[in-house]
C-alpha cells in the first residue's frame, strides 16, 4: 500500500495536466457541467414512476425516506467532492479509485460504474417507452411499436453524444428546466386553491414499520443515482477541479428538496382520491386536474418523456468516457480510446453504449416485459453498481488526500461512516427482494463482476506474456 501511496501522490499533483485523452477540454462551463449530473438523475422522473413505488413501501413516511437518502447522498457526494477537488479525468469514480487502491478494486469499480450508468440510460429507455404508450392511448388511443420506439430513444441518444457535448449539455439542460417547472407550478397551485394545511399523518409517520422504511430507502435511491455523472466531464469540463465538486453536491442538494417536497405535495394531493398514488399511471397529471390546471398535466407528461430521453442521452455520455477511460487502462481492447477529431467526442465508445441500452431493453421487450417493468428492474440493477462505486471511492478518500499531505482523522470518519451507511443500504436491498425476479437481481450482479475480474486476470496474464 506503500507504493500504491506514492503512487497516488503523483497522480494527484495539482501541476501535472489532466490528460485529454483526444476530448476538447475546456469547452463546458459550470452551467453546463452541472447539467450532465442534473440530467443523469433526470428530476423530473420520479415523481411520476419512483415516488408511487417508494410510498406504497413506505406511505406517510415517502417523504422521510427521501430526506434519509438525501443525507446519505450529501455523504457520498462530500467523499466525490473532495476526491474531485484533486483529479480531472473522464474515468471519473473508476479513476479516483484505481488512482489509489490496489489494481482489484479499480477493476471493480471500472464494471460497476460501467454497469450503473449502461443499465440506468436502459432504465429511463423503458421509462421513455411507458410514456410513450401513455400518451399515444391518450391522444390516439393506440401504441407505437415498442422496437422502433427504443431503438430511437437510444438511437438519438447515441446520435447527440457523439455530435457535440457542448450541445448535449446545453440541450440536457433546457429540457430538465422546463419539465422541472411545471411539476412546480403544478405543486404551487395547489395549495393556492385547496389552501395552505400541514398533513400531520405524514410529519407524524402514520403508519410507517422500519421494515417498510428500509425497503423503500433502497428503491428511492433510484432517484439519486447519476449525481455524479459530472466527473465523467473531468477533461471537458472548464476548470475541473473547482467546478466538477460544485456541481456534485448542488445537484445532491437540489434533487433532495425537489423529491421531499414532490413526495410529501403528492401524498397530500391523493387523500380522498378515488384512486391511490401507488396504483396511478400518471400521477401529476391526476393532481394538475384536481387543480383545475389539465393542460400542465399534458405538458409533464411530454416533459418526462422528454426528459428520459434526455437521461438516457446523460448516462449515454457518461458510459462513453468511462469505456474510453477503462481502454486507456487496458481494461478494454484499443478501439474505444478512439476521438473524432472534429467532435471531440469518443465515437466508437459512445456507439457501444447506446447499443448496449438498446439490446437491453429489445431483449427485454422480446420476452413481454413492459417499459416499466425496465423502468423497475433495469434501475434495480443500476443501484448496485453505483453502490459498489460509490463505497470504493468513500474508502479511497482517506489514502489519497494522505497521499498529498492532507491527512484528517475527521474525514477518515466520514469516509468509514459513509461507507458503513452504503453496506446497510445493501443490506436492505438484499432483504427487500419481494419476487423472484428481484431476488436474481444481486446474483446477476454478483456474476458480471466475476466476469469482469476474469476478463481483468485474462488481459494481464497475456500482457505479461508478451512483454517477456
Amino acid at each position: 500500500m506503500a507504493d500504491q501511496t506514492s503512487a497516488a501522490g503523483a497522480v494527484y499533483t495539482e501541476e501535472v495536466p489532466p490528460e485529454s485523452y483526444g476530448l476538447h477540454a475546456g469547452v463546458l462551463g459550470p452551467i453546463e457541467t452541472l447539467a450532465q449530473s442534473v440530467s443523469a438523475v433526470a428530476p423530473s422522473t420520479s415523481p411520476s414512476l419512483t415516488i408511487p413505488l417508494v410510498f406504497a413501501l413506505a406511505g406517510n413516511a415517502t417523504w422521510f425516506v427521501y430526506l434519509i437518502a438525501t443525507a446519505a447522498m450529501l455523504l457520498v457526494g462530500f467523499c466525490i467532492s473532495r476526491f474531485a477537488k484533486l483529479s480531472a479525468s473522464p474515468g471519473s469514480l473508476y479513476s479516483y479509485t484505481a488512482d489509489t487502491l490496489p489494481p482489484f478494486f479499480g477493476v471493480i469499480a471500472a464494471w460497476g460504474l460501467l454497469l450503473a450508468y449502461i443499465t440506468t440510460g436502459a432504465s429511463v429507455a423503458g421509462g421513455a417507452l411507458y410514456y410513450t404508450n401513455l400518451i399515444g392511448q391518450q391522444f390516439f388511443h393506440a401504441e407505437p411499436p415498442a422496437l422502433l420506439t427504443l431503438l430511437l430513444v437510444c438511437g438519438m441518444a447515441g446520435y447527440v453524444a457523439y455530435r457535440d457535448v457542448k450541445l448535449s449539455a446545453e440541450l440536457m439542460l433546457w429540457i430538465e428546466i422546463g419539465s422541472v417547472s411545471l411539476i412546480v407550478l403544478v405543486l404551487m397551485i395547489m395549495p393556492i386553491r385547496f389552501g395552505l394545511r400541514l398533513d400531520m399523518d405524514q410529519l407524524h409517520l402514520k403508519g410507517a414499520t422500519l421494515s417498510s422504511l428500509g425497503s423503500a430507502l433502497v428503491l428511492s435511491m433510484f432517484s439519486f443515482v447519476g449525481f455524479e455523472a459530472a466527473t465523467t466531464l473531468g477533461t471537458e469540463a472548464r476548470d475541473p477541479l473547482r467546478t466538477i465538486p460544485r456541481a456534485v453536491l448542488q445537484c445532491a442538494v437540489l434533487a433532495g428538496v425537489f423529491f421531499m417536497l414532490c413526495s410529501y405535495s403528492e401524498v397530500l394531493g391523493f387523500r380522498g382520491a378515488s384512486g391511490k398514488l401507488s396504483e396511478s399511471t400518471s400521477p401529476l397529471h391526476h393532481l394538475a386536474e384536481k387543480a383545475g390546471v389539465a393542460p400542465l398535466g399534458v405538458g409533464i407528461d411530454f416533459g418526462a418523456l422528454i426528459s428520459m430521453f434526455e437521461c438516457t442521452l446523460a448516462c449515454t455520455t457518461a458510459a462513453a468516457r468511462v469505456l474510453l477511460r477503462m481502454a486507456h487502462s487496458g481494461l478494454l481492447p484499443k478501439g474505444l480510446e478512439l476521438t473524432n477529431k472534429k467532435h471531440g467526442t469518443p465515437g466508437p465508445a459512445v456507439v457501444l453504449s447506446a447499443a448496449l441500452m438498446f439490446a437491453a431493453t429489445a431483449g427485454m421487450q422480446l420476452r413481454a416485459f413492459t417499459g416499466s417493468d425496465m423502468y423497475d428492474l433495469l434501475g434495480s440493477l443500476s443501484v448496485f453498481g453505483f453502490l459498489t462505486a460509490y463505497a470504493l471511492v468513500a474508502l479511497a478518500l482517506p489514502f489519497a488526500r494522505r497521499a498529498v499531505g492532507q491527512h484528517s482523522h475527521l474525514l477518515a470518519a466520514i469516509s468509514i461512516f459513509t461507507v458503513l451507511v452504503l453496506v446497510l443500504i445493501a443490506i436492505f436491498d438484499l432483504r427487500s427482494t419481494a419476487d423472484v425476479l428481484h431476488a436474481r437481481i444481486p446474483w446477476i450482479y454478483l456474476a458480471y463482476i466475476a466476469a469482469g475480474i476474469a476478463w481483468y486476470m485474462i488481459r494481464r496474464k497475456r500482457t505479461a506474456l508478451s512483454a517477456q
